[in-house]
């Protein structure tokens, strides 16, 4: 322990803790602009500094560790003036037209600037020339960034490397490593630098005026889907709990908005368990000449990583479509059948808590319903956020209203897959059906739960013994994909999501700066399975009728063209 002084607190603390830290403990408040708890903690922005008695410069508290005897002031005059000339050198290079940006309201550098009374810049206003195409499912605006470097650390834990510091001296900036642009890249579009980014630097192509175009023109019938996450996390823009910010109240929303029906993915995250569950337990009864493990493919971010960083596991991925896919080809084919209308007509949108969706559905060889695309436009849980607010609906105020049938229907098993491991536990709970003939109970497999980045765990279904891994965050991806390079591990099935929590923590979800909202969200997952009367996809009654009235079984031919796909029909740019 050492004892310090924080303005004229006598504190003790631990040896090695920070100024920032200590001061925390203390109940005193140090602003920060770049700092991120374990991710950056470079002091970048010189906004936590502080003066310290003794020391002629001001050390930035974020990464300055105590020392016995220090006295420490936080908010001197000479802390304060310092803090203030700081962040208006960082508004002298930004683009402050504040109600133009998506992030007014919920952005560090605006609260930051509030706080410090900034009302004007003393400086020559100098803001850089923005470089980067629209059309990608992410985009980035030069005039914004702050150098605060949280996307390159964000980027280097998820091992995809993209964004790095280039240029020297003042012109010294982010942007892409060795100079590609985002189209030609490696990026996994798991969004991270986006919900990691304190100001609206970085953000997702907005795709809203699409669905609005689409809502306005009578000939298309706008169906929507609700991705598993959303209901853990759509609420957070009006302080809903999660009790609230229900499912059906947002199929109300919607509805509201114009859409003529309101599905849930949980629905084809069933029929996904009922796809890729077969498909691991025919892999299994043929392991001499199938490849294994079996990886689950329902994340396209982290089928853009193993097709780019790890191609040789490729044909280790499920052919199984995602949920989402699943969805729109189901839509377009089974569903316009119901309706006794053309295909095309339907004008399918999905509800998705990130990026990479956007890219997933645009893929061309996902158009298996009717030639059309099956996904025709997808929309982050921040967009569809946006767009209930530019309706002036107040989610507080409308009444639930049921999710449409038969596509509405979903298992608790469903709903857990936005939460890492759920997807495991939703195939183990099935595969032990399809085994045994019985079912397990539905809390059998709970040991793949949790947010640690790498799990692993040993069953036995009917004297057969199971190894699973579970890994969430690209990193531990990598990490997983090395040890099986090296032959450290082996495994007969394993689930990958690209964002740290899974779904929940998605790089299209609500951003909460300095705070990583994954392990407050899955919660409600797992306890609206705990809930629910179908806690197994197999039961789910809509899922035995689509398979009675039209794809016939797990595995058929026709299941096999509408839910499956080639992952070798379309490339990365350094494949």
């Amino acid at each position: 322990m050492v004892n310090i002084t924080i303005d004229g607190k006598n504190l003790s603390v631990n040896e090695g803790v920070t100024i920032l830290e200590a001061a925390k403990s203390a109940g005193i408040n140090i602003p920060t602009l770049c700092y991120w708890k374990g991710l950056n903690e470079v002091g970048a922005c010189r906004v936590c500094v502080v003066e310290v008695e003794g020391m002629q410069k001001l050390p930035a508290a974020c990464n300055t560790a105590v020392i016995e005897g220090m006295v420490i002031h936080t908010n001197s005059r000479k802390v304060r003036d310092a803090r203030k000339t700081n962040v208006q050198l960082i508004l002298s290079e930004h683009d402050c037209r504040c109600p133009q940006c998506i992030r007014s309201g919920n952005c560090s550098l605006q609260t930051l600037a509030q706080d410090l009374n900034i009302i004007d810049i003393p400086f020559e206003k100098k803001v850089p020339e923005n470089t980067y195409s629209k059309s990608f499912p992410l985009n980035r605006t030069n005039s914004k960034c702050i150098k605060c470097m949280r996307c390159i650390q964000m980027c280097e834990k998820q091992a995809c490397n993209i964004w790095d510091l280039i240029n020297t001296g003042s012109r010294s900036t982010v942007g892409l490593r060795e100079g590609y642009s985002l189209e030609e890249s490696n990026c996994a579009l798991c969004g991270q630098c986006i919900t990691h980014c304190p100001v609206g630097a970085l953000t997702e192509r907005d795709d809203t005026t699409k669905v609005i175009d689409a809502l306005n023109d009578p000939e298309k019938i706008v169906v929507a889907q609700i991705a598993p996450s959303i209901r853990a996390a759509w609420g957070e823009a009006w302080g809903l709990s999660a009790e609230e910010a229900t499912v059906e109240r947002l199929a109300s929303a919607l509805h509201i908005m114009g859409f003529d029906y309101v599905f849930d993915t949980n629905f084809t995250a069933d029929l996904t368990i009922m796809e890729e569950g077969s498909e691991f337990l025919a892999r299994l009864g043929d392991a001499a000449n199938s490849k294994l493990p079996l990886f689950t493919s329902c994340c396209p971010g982290w089928v853009r990583f193993v097709k780019s960083h790890y191609p040789e596991f490729v044909d280790n991925l499920s052919t199984a479509k995602s949920p989402q896919q699943m969805f729109g080809a189901v839509a377009k084919s089974y569903y316009a059948e119901i309706l006794g209308v053309e295909p095309s007509k339907i004008y399918c949108v999905s509800i998705m808590p990130c990026l990479a969706k956007k890219h997933e559905c645009a893929i061309p060889a996902m158009n298996d319903a009717c030639g059309d695309p099956d996904v025709d436009v997808v929309l982050t849980t921040r967009e569809v956020d946006r767009l209930i607010r530019s309706e002036f609906i107040n989610p507080a105020e409308i009444e639930d209203r049921a999710l449409d049938m038969p596509l509405g229907i979903g298992s608790g098993a469903g709903n857990i897959f936005g939460a890492t491991g759920g997807v495991m536990e939703a195939a183990l709970r099935t595969a032990y059906n399809l085994v045994t003939g019985s079912n397990p109970d539905p809390d059998a497999f709970k040991d793949v739960r949790g947010q640690d980045g790498w799990k692993e765990a040993t069953f036995d279904i009917n004297g057969t013994t199971l190894k699973v891994a579970v890994v969430n965050g690209l990193g531990n991806a990598d990490k997983l994909l090395k040890a099986l390079k090296s032959g450290k591990v082996a495994y007969d099935f394993i689930e990958v999501m690209a964002c740290p929590g899974g779904c929940v923590g998605g790089g299209g979800q609500p951003i909460h700066d300095n705070v990583e909202m994954a392990p407050n969200r899955a919660p409600t997952l797992y306890a609206q399975d705990a809930a629910s009367d179908l806690r197994f996809s197999h039961e789910n009654p809509s899922i035995a009728a689509i398979y009675k009235d039209y794809l016939g079984k797990p595995l058929s031919e026709k299941s096999h063209h509408l839910l499956h796909t080639d992952h070798h029909a379309w490339s990365m740019p350094n494949e």
